[in-house]
C-alpha cells in the first residue's frame, strides 16, 4: 500500500474509529451505573467495531471480504439496532409500559438472524460478492446488499414511529424538545441511508458509504445528551452548589418518594427527628397534592414542631427533569430566626420590652374592649393605678441593675397575684395599672392589694432601710367614671391622697420617736 492510500484510508477509516472510541470512553466514564450510559457506549463501540471491520477488510486480500461482511459486519449491525430500540425505549420511559418477562429481551430478538446466518454459513442478509475498484473493495450491489440497505431503512422509520409516539405522551417543553432532536437525528440517518445505500459510486467513495450515518445519529444523541442532560453527570459546579447550600433542598419524585437530598437537608431532618415520609406528612395537606399535581409552590410558610421546640420554614418547589425523569425540587430556608425577629418586633409594639408586661397602648386597647363588655353585661370593673415610694433613691444608692430587678419582680407579682382576672400593664418608669373586670368585691380588691404589698415588701427587705413600697389608687367602673381616662384620673387621685397619708403616717411615727 503506498503512502497516499494508507493516509486516505487513516482519514476515511482512521478518523471515525477515533471518534467512537472517544464516544465509548467519555460516556460510560460519565456513569457506568446508568443504563442509558451503558446502551450509548455500546452502540458507539458497535460502529467502531463496524469501521475496525472495513479497515480490516481492505487491508486484506478480496477472498476474505465475503465472510468477513457476513459474520462481522452483518452481524454487529443487526446488534445496533437492538441496541438503539433499547436506547430509545429507556429513553422515552415506554419501558415501563412493557411486562418484565418480555423487556428488553424482544428487542434483541433480531439476533436470531445472525446465529442463523453463521450457523447456515448464508450470506443473505449481506453482500457475498467484491470487487476491486482502485484503492477499495467494493460489494456488488445484489439482492442480499439491498436487503441489508432496506433493513436498515425499515428500522428507522420504527424509531421515527417510537419517537412519534413518546411525543404524544410527553409532558413538558423539554421532553418534546429531545424527541424533536432525536427525530432530526433519525431523519438525517434515512436520507443518509438512501443517498449512499442505494446508490453505486464505485471507487469514488469508501465501501458502504451509508455507515457514515453511524457518525451523524452518534453526534445526535451526544448533542441532546450534552444539550438537556439527561445522560450526563451533574456539572461539579452544580454538584458544590447543591452540597454547599445553606437551605434545604430535596428531589423527590410525583409520589414524594426521596431521590436526594443535601446535606443541610438531612440535617433539618435529623434537627426535626424525621423521616421524609413523616415529614411530608407533616405538611399542610394542600401541599403534597400541590407536589403530586406538579403545581408550582411559592414562599409557602411551613411551622413544624419537634421535641426541642419548633421551627419555621420557607417552602418553594418547582420540576425539573432528571434521567428523562420530571422530579419535584423543594427549597426549604429555615426562617425560624427572622420569624422570632419579627415576632418579637410586633411583641415590642405592644408590650414593655425589660417587665414584657403589655404596655401603654395595649392596655388602652384592652380597657376600652373590657368596659365596652361590662356595660353589655352590667358589670363593674376595678382599675389600680400603682407607683413605687422612693424607686429614684433606690436607683441612686444600689444602681440601675437593682432598679431593673425590682421592677421585674413588681411585674412577676402583679402577673402572678391577679392571675386571670385581669391584666397588667407597665404605663412608663415606675409606674403600672391593672383593671380587674367580672365584678370584683371590696373585700377581694383589698384582699389582693395586701396580699402584693405583702409579696414587695418580703422582697425588698433585702435591701434594707430602702423605704420602697407600693402607693396603690383605686377607681371603679361605672361608679367613678364611664371612660378609660375619667377611671385613670380617679385612681391617680386615690393614689395621691394614699402616698399623702403614707408620709403624714410616717412623719408623725418619726416625731413621736
Amino acid at each position: 500500500m503506498e503512502l497516499n492510500e494508507a493516509l486516505i484510508l487513516t482519514l476515511t477509516h482512521g478518523a471515525p474509529i477515533l471518534f467512537f472510541t472517544y464516544m465509548f470512553t467519555n460516556v460510560l466514564m460519565r456513569n457506568r451505573d446508568k443504563t442509558e450510559h451503558r446502551l450509548l457506549s455500546l452502540i458507539s463501540l458497535c460502529y467502531l467495531l463496524l469501521f475496525t471491520e472495513e479497515y480490516v477488510r481492505n487491508q486484506v486480500p478480496i477472498e476474505y471480504s465475503p465472510i468477513l461482511s457476513s459474520l462481522w459486519l452483518s452481524s454487529v449491525g443487526i446488534l445496533i439496532a437492538g441496541l438503539c430500540f433499547h436506547f430509545l425505549f429507556r429513553v422515552t420511559r415506554l419501558d415501563r409500559h412493557m411486562p418484565r418477562w418480555l423487556y428488553p429481551y424482544v428487542l434483541y430478538l433480531p439476533l436470531l438472524l445472525v446465529a442463523v446466518n453463521i450457523a447456515t454459513g448464508s450470506q443473505w442478509i449481506s453482500a457475498h460478492e467484491f470487487v476491486q475498484s482502485g484503492l477499495w473493495k467494493v460489494p456488488v450491489y445484489n439482492a442480499g446488499y439491498f436487503s441489508a440497505i432496506t433493513g436498515g431503512i425499515v428500522l428507522n422509520v420504527l424509531y421515527l414511529v417510537l419517537m412519534a409516539f413518546a411525543y404524544r405522551r410527553s409532558a413538558t417543553k423539554e421532553q418534546r424538545s429531545i424527541y424533536k432532536r432525536l427525530t432530526i437525528g433519525v431523519f438525517m440517518s434515512i436520507g443518509w441511508h438512501i443517498a449512499f445505500g442505494y446508490f453505486n459510486y464505485g471507487g469514488f467513495l469508501p465501501p458502504y458509504p451509508y455507515l457514515y450515518s453511524g457518525v451523524i445519529w452518534c453526534y445526535m444523541l451526544r448533542l441532546t445528551m450534552k444539550r438537556y442532560d439527561f445522560l450526563s453527570l451533574s456539572d461539579k459546579r452544580y454538584e458544590k452548589l447543591f452540597h454547599l447550600i445553606p437551605d434545604a433542598i430535596l428531589l423527590v419524585d410525583r409520589e414524594l418518594e426521596l431521590k436526594e437530598a443535601n446535606p443541610a437537608a438531612r440535617q433539618l431532618l435529623r434537627k426535626l427527628g424525621l423521616t421524609p415520609k413523616l415529614f411530608f406528612e407533616r405538611l399542610n395537606n394542600h401541599i403534597p397534592t400541590q407536589l403530586r399535581g406538579g403545581l408550582e409552590v411559592k414562599q409557602e410558610g411551613i411551622e413544624i414542631a419537634y421535641e426541642g421546640g419548633s421551627v419555621h420554614l420557607l417552602l418553594n418547589a418547582d420540576y425539573v427533569w432528571v434521567d428523562n425523569e420530571e422530579y419535584a425540587l423543594l427549597v426549604l430556608r429555615d426562617i425560624t430566626a427572622q420569624k422570632q425577629a419579627q415576632n418579637e418586633i410586633l411583641f415590642l409594639a405592644y408590650h414593655d420590652p425589660l417587665t414584657r408586661l403589655p404596655n401603654r397602648r395595649y392596655f388602652h386597647e384592652q380597657f376600652d374592649r373590657v368596659l365596652s363588655e361590662a356595660a353589655a353585661r352590667q358589670e363593674s370593673v376595678a382599675l389600680l393605678l400603682i407607683d413605687l415610694d422612693c424607686f429614684k433613691l433606690l436607683n441612686d444608692t444600689h444602681g440601675h441593675i437593682a432598679g431593673d430587678e425590682v421592677l421585674l419582680e413588681s411585674a412577676r407579682i402583679m402577673q402572678h397575684t391577679i392571675g386571670e382576672r385581669g391584666l397588667a400593664a407597665r404605663m412608663g418608669g415606675d409606674e403600672f395599672i391593672i383593671y380587674l373586670r367580672g365584678s370584683p368585691s371590696v373585700y377581694g380588691i383589698e384582699s389582693l392589694i395586701s396580699d402584693m404589698q405583702e409579696q414587695f415588701a418580703r422582697y425588698m427587705s433585702k435591701y434594707g432601710d430602702v423605704p420602697v413600697g407600693m402607693s396603690i389608687g383605686i377607681s371603679c367602673y361605672p361608679v367613678d367614671g364611664l371612660e378609660v381616662q375619667a377611671l385613670i384620673n380617679k385612681a391617680d387621685q386615690a393614689m395621691f391622697e394614699f402616698k399623702r397619708s403614707r408620709k403624714s403616717a410616717a412623719a408623725r411615727k418619726s416625731h413621736g420617736a
